[in-house]
């Protein structure tokens, strides 16, 4: 026997087995009128509202619709509802321009575009056949709980469930294209792999517009798992409600947890969750100090894990195994700070230019409308992740760089993340990026560029013999220049690209 796998699984099992459970707490703090708290099975009855209000616009199945929205129970419901009857979901990123929008509302073919009422101003000009606000408008003007909606009429695992656009790079963005297998195999398997449970009470801390929210909005619908949406990153906000909900587990890049930490350093009290709440971290190599003080100073257990918008985002799991127990705290976290062994049905390999390849179950089916792009990062049937890195004999990936971010100094290889990891080591720094900048004796100098932490001070003197006490001369930075904020994408990626503009000689 064989039955399609469709996200449609994960909505039905939590509306069976979990139906008078409150399966979603909503975000208070919203222009909408918030949702409240909401059992599964009223999660369930709304997802199939809004598919039988697209069935009365006549949006037909594979047709696509995209939503711009901040974390809420609406997003989270319109996950679960537009794939299980056959149609298509584009979350876009909420922090891009107005021309991005557009393009991306235009590339995918949208039918219909829901918005955020704060974001709306930002996409006045920005049309589509249906066009809703979320709140009032959309509730009266979508949902239909009048009529049952008109099930998929051939349910196939292999079409398109999501379209998730990629951003941070110079290019156009890509709309890669996961699958109703892609997200089932990835919800399981990080399931899995995270020990989720019932008990469990996931905080969507990781905007749900990227990768479908790592795909834990559907392990934790089919697990029973209560979910509360935050719509903006705070750190004592997060304590709150850790303690408020009793929350146990969250997801984000390290960004998010070095705001909690500093939040944890004016809490008054003990740390909410402490030896309780297990967060998965990835959007960035994390040093290994913030995963030691994670442990030490809120008492979390700090995993990670590895992946990209294209593999949804599952590929390596770094969890705290028992081998790891009598470790040192120092030794610990740079046992962590790896990037992991495989996912379940997932391999790995590297090319001969040290690119980190990958097969499996959550590689995307293609770009959207871009069969160059998509038969370029396809090649040779591995999915080309664009970076470098290296798997040791117990298959543990570690990450050096992106291919474009390795630094090429006088004739040698030098990753950024290393240097950063040092940089960040010294105790007056709160963030940095290594980037190369043009050199004509170097080739390219190594260049950190670093914020201070509140209330310190270092010289760049000071920096620079820190780390060339720790790693090679030929690897620590030559120049490092102060700055008051790094660039960062929506998902914590430094924009390194920006930093480079910034060096780069003035146009003619």
């Amino acid at each position: 026997m064989r039955v399609p796998l469709t996200t449609r699984d994960f909505i039905d099992r939590a509306e069976l087995v979990y139906g008078d459970r409150v399966g979603i707490v909503d975000e208070p703090m919203q222009p909408a009128d918030p949702l409240g708290e909401l059992t599964y099975r009223e999660v369930a009855r709304r997802a199939r509202a809004i598919a039988a209000g697209l069935d009365a616009l006549g949006v037909g199945e594979g047709e696509r619709v995209a939503v711009v929205s901040h974390n809420s129970a609406r997003l989270l419901e319109l996950l679960y509802a537009v794939p299980s009857y056959g149609r298509v979901l584009v979350p876009v990123n909420f922090r891009l321009s107005a021309a991005e929008f557009d393009y991306i509302v235009e590339h995918c073919g949208a039918s219909v575009l829901l918005i955020d009422p704060e974001i709306e101003p930002q996409l006045s000009g920005i049309t589509a056949p249906h066009r809703f606000l979320l709140g009032e408008e959309y509730e009266s003007g979508l949902l239909r709980f009048d009529a049952e909606p008109r099930p998929w009429s051939a349910p196939d695992e292999d079409s398109t469930a999501t379209i998730n656009y990629t951003s941070g790079t110079t290019a156009r963005p890509k709309g890669v294209q996961m699958t109703h297998r892609n997200e089932w195999v990835n919800a399981t398997t990080f399931g899995m792999h995270m020990q989720v449970s019932d008990r469990d009470v996931y905080m969507h801390t990781l905007p749900m517009f990227h990768c479908n929210g790592w795909g834990l909005p559907y392990t934790s619908a089919a697990l029973g798992v209560k979910q509360v949406p935050i719509r903006k990153i705070d750190g004592a906000e997060i304590l709150r409600r850790v303690q408020q909900h009793g929350v146990t587990l969250m997801a984000g890049a390290p960004a998010v947890w070095n705001a909690v930490l500093d939040a944890a350093a004016e809490w008054d009290g003990e740390v909410p969750g402490r030896g309780q709440v297990r967060i998965v971290v990835a959007g960035a190599a994390p040093p290994s100090r913030t995963i030691a003080r994670v442990e030490e100073e809120l008492g979390w257990e700090f995993n990670q894990i590895y992946g990209l918008t294209e593999t949804a985002p599952l590929l390596t799991v770094n969890r705290p195994r028992a081998e790891y127990d009598d470790l040192s705290p120092l030794d610990r976290a740079k046992a962590l700070s790896r990037a992991g062994v495989p996912a379940l049905g997932t391999q790995l390999s590297t090319n001969e230019s040290g690119e980190v390849l990958a097969r499996g179950n959550t590689v995307l089916a293609g770009y959207w409308e871009n069969p160059e792009a998509s038969a370029e990062a396809l090649d040779g049937g591995w999915f080309h992740t664009g970076d470098g890195g290296s798997v040791d004999e117990g298959g543990y990936l570690t990450i050096s760089d992106r291919k474009k971010d390795v630094i090429i100094t006088g004739g040698e290889n030098v990753s950024s993340i290393e240097v950063e990891d040092v940089v960040f080591s010294h105790p007056s720094v709160a963030e940095v990026a290594v980037i190369g900048v043009p050199d004509e004796k170097w080739g390219e100098m190594v260049t950190a560029l670093v914020v201070l932490a509140e209330g310190a001070s270092a010289t760049e003197a000071e920096i620079i013999a820190h780390c060339r006490t720790r790693i090679a001369g030929y690897k620590a930075p030559k120049r490092v220049e102060f700055r008051d904020a790094i660039p960062r994408t929506a998902t914590g990626k430094i924009q390194k690209f920006k930093l480079r503009e910034s060096f780069a000689p003035p146009a003619d």
